[in-house]
């Protein structure tokens, strides 16, 4: 018999893509309950960071892994996690959700002027 090993809405079926964004849903929840705050900042998921400018590269340097962008006139505060590389970094898909976790935590930090473990009192915990 052929056909789907699983139903659409089974999380077998779910890509690597729609996972990592459940990833980031996921750790945007946790804070909710901590920073109120966090419902003024606009949530992204980018395949790579984009180099901004001529000298904006990465050969020197890690590959950022999120990014802090404060809210400009018309647009809100945003916290951007960069899917492909996070998934080179972490191992396992546990490993894969607490480094998104640690990321949307310090990124939240760094917008709100505060320290991660403000942010989220279990910051350090390593969950």
């Amino acid at each position: 018999m052929r056909g789907p090993v699983a139903p659409p809405q089974v999380p077998l079926s779910a890509s690597r893509a729609q996972v990592f964004d459940d990833f980031v849903r996921d750790a945007v929840e946790r804070l909710e309950r901590h920073v109120p705050q966090i419902a003024d900042i606009d949530f992204l998921v980018q395949e790579v960071p984009r180099p901004q400018g001529a000298g904006d590269d990465w050969l020197d340097e890690a590959v950022p892994l999120g990014a802090a962008v404060g809210a400009r006139k018309g647009r809100a505060a945003q916290v951007v996690v960069y899917r492909r590389p996070v998934e080179i970094r972490a191992r396992g898909r546990d490993e894969r959700a607490l480094l998104v976790h640690e990321i949307v935590v310090e990124q939240v930090a760094e917008l709100l002027g505060l320290t991660p473990e403000a942010v989220d009192p279990r910051y350090d915990e390593g969950d």
